[in-house]
């Protein structure tokens, strides 16, 4: 297992190196050859090492010492256990996936050889996040695949929007990093110690404020890597990314990098129950609120993006109640419906030439059937319809916060599961129902090739399947058991299905229905409902379609006064201060200069002259020091 461990992450960084020196010269529009074929022979290697795992075989392996300086020592190692192997599946069936559709997506674009080696970095730095055995290394991987998404969201740079959404994506995560890093600070002047091994196994020993302190630092981080209120501002404009983009990095993978990290240190979670409360409860509201933004959004991917905020605070509800294992299972239900969404609205949007505003489309169905077949799967899979991933993983959340006694935080959720199903059936039905609203665009519209439909009809299986795979029967399937001895200190005894849960589960299905029948019936039914229920309830629907104004409250109260402070040094200590230190000088000086200027004349009998007075002086002066 060490070899495929060790190769896993070497593939895709080898190369990312190759690509990157020699794609613009020598591969050109081939550079998505060695990409393909590293990513392909990671994931076969991860498949392996899952297969291990579910045979009973884990790793810890200190690779080298990285750091020893005094008592602070920290080695490059990797950890393979169950919570491993789950990333991996995700990480790696949806990057090769992503890959693949990236050759059709991305053709002729004068960054083809740069565009894939920046994908390929972005998977070497998340399997390393994946794989790291201590909180540094994790850590320093965590910056880099934000470094990635900068690149990446910011990949068409000439276009002012893509270079500064990648510049907000940036900066936002650089808030929630800061307080990452001072937690990684803080569990190190606790424990002497960054390994997780050694780190859970003295979680009892910390004290309660300290133990509060560090997990709350942690979870800024995780509020701003996975896009959890307040700190979700980025995710959407993150979307001027190119779409395959969106699908691995910002919805299936790098934002699902703070529910991992919250699964993982679940020792030091659990512990604090002021943590616990606030993870729930920030993933419950985050799961509303994103949810209702996206009722009334038009760019289809804008939708998508607001769904993926929603949906992880499903991921960090089911967390905050102790529902662990269910939170993790949605997260990989997720990474595959989603990374399957966002590659058929990028389908659609190659369709139509680059429109990606729902109110120009419509009547697509027939036009592109594939695509259409794989996104109505995804969209049923996200609303919960029963048998689909989302019915199994959803209804494990919504089960144990209600069992939890969470009552409260159920009601939001359940209210949150309606709204997904309206607006995924929102989305279905103004894109590829009714009549096409844009004839010019509708009369090219054509189907994807082969290499972009082939990665929607595979992602499309695990959409349908894995939730029976690997959630049934409820309660009792095997993620539960393939989990739990990652989470045995922190679960509680196991129950069994019984006739409350099936009716929490029945409930939570025909709420799904009721909210894709509702979406059929304002959208196909009643054309006219929309405008007249936006006309009525005016006030509501401009809030939504401006998304709160929360950006607009971030530039009047923090952005625009850091700008007008900045300003503010710059005139006033920067020029004045430090510049005119700077330049005084140089006046003082040039005034000095000025002085003694007549003196050097270039005439002779004026040297001499001098030369003679300065020779009176030294003599007066001795005659004087000698009386």
């Amino acid at each position: 297992m060490k070899a495929a461990a060790i190769l896993i992450p070497l593939l895709p960084m080898t190369s990312f190196i190759i690509t990157g020196l020699l794609g613009k010269r020598y591969f050109r529009e081939k550079s998505h050859y060695l990409p393909v074929a590293a990513v392909a022979a990671s994931w076969l290697l991860s498949m392996f090492v899952i297969v291990q795992v579910e045979r009973g075989e884990t790793l810890s392996w200190q690779i080298y010492s990285w750091i020893a300086a005094g008592n602070f020592n920290v080695d490059v190692g990797i950890q393979i256990d169950q919570l491993t192997a789950v990333m991996l599946l995700v990480v790696s069936t949806v990057g090769f996936m992503v890959h693949v559709y990236s050759i059709g997506y991305m053709k002729g674009d004068p960054g083809y050889y740069r565009f894939f080696a920046y994908l390929n970095l972005f998977m070497f730095s998340m399997y390393m996040l994946v794989l790291a055995n201590n909180f540094l290394l994790l850590y320093v991987f965590w910056e880099a695949v934000g470094l990635c998404s900068y690149l990446l969201i910011a990949f068409w740079y000439p276009k002012v929007s893509a270079a500064n959404a990648g510049t907000k994506a940036f900066l936002v995560n650089r808030v929630g990093d800061f307080g990452f890093g001072l937690g990684v600070i803080l569990i190190f002047v606790t424990l002497g110690t960054l390994n997780y091994t050694a780190v859970f196994g003295h979680a009892g020993d910390i004290g309660t404020g300290t133990l509060t302190a560090i997990t709350l630092l942690l979870f800024v981080g995780a509020v701003g890597k996975s896009a959890q209120f307040p700190l979700h501002v980025w995710l959407p404009d993150a979307m001027e990314g190119p779409t395959p983009v969106s699908s691995l990095i910002h919805a299936a993978t790098m934002v699902n990098a703070g529910v991992y990290m919250v699964a993982r240190s679940s020792p030091l979670f659990f512990e604090s129950t002021t943590t616990m409360f606030i993870v729930a409860l920030v993933g419950t509201f985050t799961a509303i609120f994103a949810a209702s933004i996206a009722l009334v959004q038009n760019d289809i991917k804008k939708v998508l993006a607001y769904s993926t905020v929603s949906q992880l605070g499903f991921m960090f509800a089911a967390l905050g109640v102790g529902a662990w294992v269910a939170g993790l299972f949605h997260l990989v239900a997720h990474g595959f419906f989603k990374g399957l969404l966002f590659l058929a609205s990028g389908s659609v949007i190659h369709a139509l030439g680059g429109e990606q505003d729902m109110r120009n489309m419509g009547g697509l169905k027939n036009k592109i059937k594939i695509t259409y077949w794989t996104f109505i799967i995804g969209a049923l899979a996200i609303a919960g319809f029963p048998g689909l991933a989302g019915f199994f993983s959803k209804d494990a959340i919504l089960e144990q916060v209600f069992l939890g006694g969470y009552w409260y935080f159920w009601i939001v959720a359940i209210t949150t599961s309606f709204m997904t199903a309206f607006y995924m059936f929102r989305l279905i039905f103004m894109t590829f129902h009714g009549e096409p609203r844009d004839l010019k665009a509708f009369g090219h519209a054509h189907e994807s090739p082969r290499v972009m439909w082939v990665p929607l009809v595979v992602l499309a299986v695990p959409s349908a399947l894995i939730g029976l795979a690997l959630g049934f029967p409820p309660g009792a399937g095997h993620i539960d058991s393939f989990l739990r001895p990652v989470f045995e200190e922190v679960l509680g005894a196991e129950h069994h299905f019984g006739l409350l849960e099936g009716g929490l589960m029945a409930f939570s299905a025909l709420i799904g229905i009721v909210g894709i029948l509702a979406a059929w019936r304002m959208y196909v039914i009643r054309p006219d409902l929309p405008v007249k229920t936006g006309a009525r309830f005016q006030g509501a629907y401009r809030v939504l379609l401006n998304k709160y104004w929360i950006d607009e409250i971030y530039f009047a109260l923090i952005i625009n006064p850091v700008r007008a402070l900045s300003r503010g040094l710059w005139r006033f200590v920067d020029i004045n201060i430090i510049d005119g230190f700077v330049n005084g000088s140089a006046l003082f000086f040039r005034g000095v200069g000025n002085l003694f200027r007549p003196a050097h004349s270039g005439k002779v009998q004026s040297y001499l002259f001098t030369m003679f007075l300065g020779l009176l002086v030294l003599l007066a002066a001795y005659w004087i020091l000698t009386l």
